[in-house]
Parts: C-alpha cells; structure tokens; sequence
C-alpha cells in the first residue's frame, strides 16, 4: 500500500525525505530549547516514530513471498524510492533517541540491530506478506546513522553556543 503509492509518487519522495530532514533540525532545536517538558515530548515522538517503523514493516502484506532472504548490497540511489524510503524510516527514530540519550553511536547500532531483527522476522514468518532483503538492513541503517549524526550536531551546536554565551557573561 505504501510502497504503491510512493511509486505512483516518486517525484515527491525526494522533497518529502528534505523537509523530513529540516523538520529533524528545526523540531531538535526546539525540543532541545524546551527542559524537561522537551524530553517528555521526545519520549513520546520517539515512542510513535518506534511504532510507525514497526507498522510500516511487519503489519500483513501482499502477497507471501518464499521463506528466504535476499542477499544484496547496493549503493543508496537518491532517486530510488524505496531506498529513500528505507533510509527515512529509522532516521526520526535515532534521531529522537540520540536526542534522549546524548549516545549517537549507541542508537545506531541499536537501531541498526533492530532493523536487522525486523528482517529476520520477515524471512521467518511468511504469513506476514514481506519479504527480507539486506538492501532493506542496509538502507535502514544508514537512515540510522544519519538520524544519529544529526542529533549529535544539534547537540554540539548547542552546547557550543552555550559555552560562548557563558564566557560573554562571566
């Protein structure tokens, strides 16, 4: 359903995946802005961007494919709508969580093992209509990666700018 209309869409993949990354550092900059009520907001956006990743990827499917997992590795292709898809997918999840955490490679690797557990599960369980391929993992990770790196630059923008403001006044 998804990947039916992202195709019959593809011009907009690629200005939906900008301003999802614009969204990231403008919705950062504020959450990062808010204390304590910015962390509980964060809590519950990354709770739904976790939940929305697991709907997209294991709620039932098309058709059942066979019991196996497609090999391959590929080069992201800015194009390609599924990779873009692929890549946006865990980008706000690790984004959030680096924002929670302050451990950008920690959630990346968690994230990156997430999306690997989630292709198992549809390598073993046929009945749910998807197929595993470790373009998917691939793709998925680096959405991880970059969600990180992201947050992490925010993070370090800010604290750098804290640190100037204090040396101003003191």
């Amino acid at each position: 359903m998804i990947s039916t209309f992202l195709v019959e869409h593809a011009w907009a993949v690629p200005i939906v995946f900008v301003l999802l990354l614009a969204g990231c550092l403008l919705l950062g900059a504020v959450l990062l802005r808010s204390g304590d009520r910015g962390r509980r907001v964060t809590r519950w956006l990354a709770a739904a961007a976790v939940l929305a990743a697991l709907l997209l990827t294991l709620s039932p499917g098309g058709a059942q494919p066979e019991r196996t997992c497609t090999v391959q590795f590929a080069w992201p292709s800015l194009g390609g709508v599924e990779t873009l898809a692929n890549i946006a997918l865990l980008l706000p999840v690790a984004f959030l969580a680096t924002l929670l955490t302050r451990r950008p490679v920690l959630v990346a690797a968690a994230a990156s093992a997430g999306s690997l557990l989630i292709e198992t599960v549809q390598a073993l369980v046929p009945a749910i209509g998807r197929a595993c391929d470790t373009t998917d993992w691939e793709m998925n990770t680096i959405g991880a990666v970059a969600g990180a790196l992201l947050a992490w630059s925010i993070i370090r923008v800010r604290a750098g700018l804290a640190a100037t403001a204090q040396q101003r006044r003191g």
